[in-house]
């Protein structure tokens, strides 16, 4: 199992032989399996555990009444679910396995532990300024963007977080987002994402796969977008 959380870290600042074993355990600690679709934590529960994603994907959202559901996040390999949960008595929103998952859980007191250790609490900050900088570019999207430029941006953000923790080769990546999940993520219908994904093949931008993605030119995809990698704080610059 690689250690993502480690290749994040290390793209921001330089850590020891021992942070970096701390890390590692980190990634090893009271693993879980949870299934495709599932529920790793749900609205209204008290979070028990702060969940480090080790391997698959999962989706942060928010379920209405009537059943209809937002997603505010895609959480990827290595991205750790809200460390402000140690703060909180009850979930504010779900989290859910959108692929086969792997969840390293987390007691709260392990983070309280790593205070010995500030470089790594740098890290975490900055992990956490990231999403929340994240948070705030979905709202410009939602707000401004139109259709196409929504769902380019997305696919340009999910790219260069993935090429950080070396999970896209060669302009190719696991795309595991169906167009129900992108209409929910976006705020379209699923018919309108399709007319989306067949107006991005048609100008030779992106090629779908199966579950795989190709952007065969990330700098026109970004300029369809109007995408500025800024907000991820060093996802814009992936490891060689």
């Amino acid at each position: 199992m690689a250690d993502y959380l480690r290749h994040k870290v290390e793209q921001i600042i330089q850590i020891s032989d021992e942070e970096r074993r701390i890390l590692s355990d980190l990634s090893h600690t009271n693993l879980r399996s949870i299934a495709a679709r599932r529920d790793v934590v749900r609205e209204g529960e008290e979070p028990k555990f702060v969940h480090l994603i080790t391997e698959g994907w999962a989706i942060r959202h928010k379920t209405l009444e009537d059943g209809r559901r937002q997603i505010i996040a895609f959480l990827l390999p290595g991205d750790l679910c809200d460390l402000n949960l140690m703060l909180m008595r009850e979930m504010d929103h779900s989290i859910s396995a959108l692929t086969p998952l792997t969840v390293a859980q987390l007691p709260r007191d392990l983070f309280f532990e790593l205070i010995e250790h500030p470089r790594l609490i740098q890290a975490l900050t900055w992990d956490m300024m990231v999403q929340a900088a994240i948070q705030r570019e979905w709202i410009v999207s939602l707000g401004q963007r139109s259709a196409i430029e929504r769902i380019a941006h997305l696919i340009c953000e999910l790219f260069l977080r993935l090429a950080t923790i070396r999970l896209c080769i060669d302009g190719s990546c696991s795309f595991p987002i169906t167009q129900a999940d992108l209409a929910e993520t976006a705020g379209i219908t699923s018919v309108h994402v399709n007319r989306v994904m067949q107006e991005l093949r048609a100008q030779n931008l992106v090629r779908w796969n199966g579950r795989e993605v190709h952007v065969a030119d990330m700098d026109a995809l970004k300029r369809v977008a109007m995408f500025n990698g800024n907000y991820l704080h060093g996802h814009d610059k992936p490891s060689q």
